[in-house]
């Protein structure tokens, strides 16, 4: 084991114990805490950042292999990110205590955010194919300053983080216990440093960054769908010191009034009549590239109500291999005519064409009796239902009974 420095911040060997190092923790968090001593809280942070490595064993193993170069270079584990790192030993908290963490290592210059903006494409540009253009507002590094945000070496570190962008606050938990938050420096807004309002460059007015308007052309292939991501690489806001982040585009599909989409495959629906469905139909459907396609169905194939036909190859086409399409599904609807559409004559000739009734053989006896059908009406509830079927019982007043609870018969 080469590296030592965390074992050494809390008076303990390498070899020593969990018990071991969070009794040390305990005892050095109150020496140097800042309540009791104001001047000792960077030494404080140090002593708070050696025991949340070493007190948990996943991170203690790779710091007893690696080192804090094992932390920092790619050896993470849950609870570290690229940004923790970046701040904690490239020139960040610990770089600049002194103690040496980060010197020797090239670290990868931070990334900055990526810009999300959402496209709202028809799904005719989705089947056919687009270019759009799409004006975009970003921020640049200002040419006059050379993103310095003032005169050559006019920029101080702030007093208020000394230099870190971040301020770190303590919260007392109890005994021996405290909670520590970060936040960006209300001062320098997380840049480490201020200027001076005179020494300023008049351009970016100390921002170092200025804003610009950008078109760019989003090619929406073809076969491409809902949430897709278009990204444009180096397209984001710059700032000194990092790399820009993308331009993400995200595909948001509108409603089709004809079509629905499922993958590959399309789906409509499309009403015929009882003629249609008995003798035969003809349609012509207005595909999304503008083609009419013409639908012929035979006469003496009868269609059910529901009935899902298919077109091969008339669907969507597939990504990335536009020739390939996938297929296009109709859902026939059965429209029936409206009630007493013809005479009685002439339903009994139409009765001559169509395939025989089944005979309705009427049994004979005392406990047969003849009802009537009524419409459903489904915004009836059956109490609503079971109160007219009670009000007819209860007027039949002419045998003098009444059944209802609670009424007592009539005594003669």
């Amino acid at each position: 084991m080469g590296d030592t420095k965390l074992y050494d911040l809390l008076g303990v060997s390498p070899n020593a114990s969990d018990s071991e190092i969070k009794k040390s923790y305990r005892r050095l968090a109150k020496e140097y805490h800042p309540d009791k001593n104001p001047q000792e809280g960077e030494r404080f942070k140090e002593i708070s950042f050696a025991y949340e490595v070493l007190s948990d064993s996943k991170k203690r193993q790779i710091y007893d292999s690696y080192g804090i170069k094992g932390l920092q270079e790619g050896h993470h584990v849950d609870g570290f990110s690229d940004d923790i790192f970046s701040h904690l030993f490239g020139g960040g908290l610990f770089g600049a205590m002194g103690m040496g963490f980060g010197g020797g290592g090239r670290r990868r210059k931070q990334k900055g955010d990526d810009t999300i903006h959402p496209l709202k494409v028809s799904l005719e540009d989705l089947y056919n194919g687009k270019t759009a253009k799409l004006q975009l507002s970003k921020n640049v590094i200002c040419s006059t300053c050379n993103g310095e945000g003032g005169k050559h070496g006019s920029s101080q570190t702030c007093r208020a983080c000394h230099g870190q962008g971040i301020k770190l606050t303590l919260r007392q938990l109890g005994p021996g216990m405290v909670q520590q938050m970060r936040s960006v420096c209300p001062d320098c807004r997380g840049e480490g440093e201020v200027i001076k309002d005179k020494d300023r460059c008049k351009v970016c007015r100390g921002n170092k960054v200025v804003n610009e308007k950008k078109i760019l052309e989003v090619h929406v292939d073809k076969g491409m769908r809902d949430g897709q991501k278009v990204q444009f690489r180096g397209e984001g806001d710059q700032k000194p010191g990092m790399e820009p982040g993308d331009v993400v585009i995200v595909l948001q599909e509108k409603p089709h009034p004809h079509f629905q989409r499922n993958g590959n495959d399309l789906y409509m629906n499309h009403k015929v009549n009882l003629t249609e469905a008995l003798c035969g139909f003809c349609i012509a459907i207005k595909h999304l590239d503008g083609r009419d396609l013409i639908v012929k169905h035979p006469p003496g194939e009868v269609v059910k109500p529901g009935t899902i036909k298919g077109i091969q190859g008339e669907g969507m086409p597939i990504y990335r291999d536009p020739f390939e399409k996938g297929n296009l599904y109709v859902k026939l609807d059965v429209e029936f005519p409206p009630d007493h559409f013809a005479e009685v004559e002439k339903l009994k000739l139409l009765e001559k064409l169509l395939p025989k009734r089944p005979l309705c053989k009427i049994p004979q006896g005392e406990h047969v009796e003849e009802v009537d059908l009524h419409d459903y009406d489904p915004n009836t509830s059956r109490s609503q239902g079971a109160g007219r079927f009670s009000e007819a019982y209860e007027s039949d007043d002419d045998a003098g009974v009444h059944m209802g609870p609670g009424v007592q018969c009539a005594q003669q």
